[in-house]
């Protein structure tokens, strides 16, 4: 995990809901993901209001705003055996399925054109995994009046119609936008009550940064000292999560390791936690006398 709090944050908000428990492609709560902060293609948000094709944050703040915008685009993870895509196959000993994986993005103010393209992964025998993911275009737009400062992200990527998957294929998903000025004031303060935000929340994060996240937090949140690692469930108790995964079955814990790899790297890691790692997970005790008030 990153060490930069603001980094470990922005992360925790770009993979909220990436995989859930139990971790395995066949649960059903994995077969309707990217929930969070999707900006989509506008032909889709034309038959869906409630999925946008553009999000803003507003804000005030002091000195030069930067503004580095960030999400996940899917890519599609095909298996092949002999130039044939399949569901699933095995190689070297391992499993290996075909599912739904994604890629960071990262772009500043400006034009989103992103090529579509694809790799192709042997892994002998006969067997390749293919990964191809669409061309993405949009806008990042930053405005600026006095102290009031406002960043606007537009997704205009062509597109005729068809299903929901095939939307989310032309969409920036999980989608937050991390701001950086000589300081800002809190969404929460009067002073920013005539600011107007649609989907993002100004949120801050460190002396001079605020993030515009798609989930709404409380100024300054952090990250548990105790957590072993993303879970992808930032309102979950880890403690409840790795006791549940330790006490998956071999079966179920191999198909949580072929489903995707950030989920086999919660497995591994889950795995090899120590005694005094899984005690830290009980949580910690705290003199409420000494909290100033």
């Amino acid at each position: 995990m990153s060490a930069d709090p603001v980094r470990q944050i922005a992360d925790a908000v770009l993979y909220e809901g990436y995989v859930l428990w139990p971790y395995r492609r066949s649960a059903l709560k994995n077969t309707r993901r990217w929930t969070f902060g999707g900006v989509h293609p506008p032909a889709w948000s034309g038959e869906h209001p409630d999925d946008r094709c553009a999000v803003r944050a507003e804000c005030l703040c002091d000195g030069e705003l930067d503004a580095r915008v960030r999400f996940l685009q899917i890519v599609r993870r095909q298996v092949e055996v002999d130039g044939a895509p399949v569901d699933e196959a095995v190689a070297g000993g391992e499993r290996h399925v075909s599912w739904d994986e994604a890629t960071e993005r990262e772009v500043g103010p400006g034009r989103i054109a992103i090529a579509e393209g694809s790799e192709r992964e042997e892994l002998g025998g006969g067997v390749a995994i293919v990964r191809s993911w669409h061309a993405l275009s949009g806008a990042v737009e930053v405005e600026r009046d006095g102290e009031r400062a406002a960043v606007t992200i537009v997704n205009d990527t062509p597109w005729a119609s068809g299903t929901r998957e095939q939307a989310l294929e032309r969409a920036f998903c999980s989608l937050h936008a991390v701001l950086r000025a000589d300081s800002f004031v809190s969404a929460t303060d009067p002073r920013a009550e005539a600011c107007r935000s649609e989907g993002l929340w100004p949120v801050l994060v460190d002396d001079g940064v605020m993030l515009a996240s798609p989930i709404i937090l409380e100024d300054f949140p952090k990250i548990a000292p105790e957590s072993p690692g993303d879970l992808f469930d930032g309102g979950e108790i880890d403690q409840l999560l790795v006791l549940n995964i330790l006490s998956l079955t071999d079966e179920e814990k191999a198909e949580m390791r072929a489903t995707d790899p950030r989920t086999r790297a919660i497995l591994e890691r889950t795995e090899s936690l120590s005694r005094d790692d899984l005690m830290r997970l009980h949580g910690r005790l705290t003199d409420l006398s000494r909290v100033p008030r």
